[in-house]
């Protein structure tokens, strides 16, 4: 039976994407295959808790029937093979997935598609993250992602470019995905100024016009 190290698990309210606002039943998983400058999430592994599929089914069951639940991270699809195992208990358990992804993972997608109701695909660009992302890599990803209700979240700061702008729009456009553009953020400020949202959000609106632009609300609530 696989394992998985879980670094914590908690009734919040998303804060980001189409879902802002609802309730969900998070699942942090620990490790990640990328690095991205921005990242602040502690994902800790000696702090985590180890489950095999019955030990999490269970925890996640104690929360409640017909939770949503979404794995997050670090990137969940590094431990696929345990949601191999553990997502079809969850979804025979009533649950909704969830899955909360940086997009560069299309083999390891594959395997758990079928069991995935929501997609919520980072698509990464160099100018914020650092990490130089092949697009050909998360076009792949998103091919199989739109299989399932799938959007795009873009962490943007003050050096995006035009070129990242014009590819994202294209990977988009190809499968019909929205696009929720993010300003990065400093603790619980912006990284950049009102007025550069806005002109970034005109750049993509004028390229395709399935783009929204939401801050992530968690901070500005003061929930995790």
């Amino acid at each position: 039976m696989e394992k998985v190290k879980v670094r914590e698990i908690f009734l919040s309210v998303q804060g980001e994407g189409r879902y802002v606002g609802e309730r969900q039943l998070f699942i942090r998983f620990c490790k990640c295959n990328l690095k991205c400058n921005y990242c602040d999430t502690d994902f800790d592994i000696e702090k985590s808790i180890d489950y095999d599929t019955d030990t999490l089914i269970e925890k996640i069951n104690s929360f409640g029937q017909n939770q949503v639940l979404s794995l997050t991270g670090g990137e969940p699809l590094v431990s696929v093979n345990f949601l191999t195992e553990f997502l079809p208990l969850a979804k025979k358990s009533g649950h909704k997935i969830y899955l909360e992804t940086n997009g560069t993972l299309p083999d390891n997608l594959k395997k758990v598609i079928d069991y995935v109701d929501v997609v919520s695909a980072d698509i990464k660009l160099k100018s914020s993250t650092g990490m130089d992302i092949d697009f050909s890599l998360v076009s792949e990803f998103l091919k199989i992602a739109s299989q399932k209700e799938t959007f795009a979240k873009i962490v943007f700061d003050k050096n995006i470019t035009e070129e990242e702008i014009l590819k994202s729009v294209e990977i988009a456009k190809n499968y019909n995905i929205e696009i929720i553009l993010q300003p990065m953020m400093i603790g619980n400020s912006f990284a950049v100024s009102a007025e550069f949202c806005e002109e970034i959000f005109d750049k993509f609106y004028k390229l395709y016009n399935k783009v929204r632009i939401i801050p992530q609300m968690h901070k500005f609530l003061n929930v995790r």
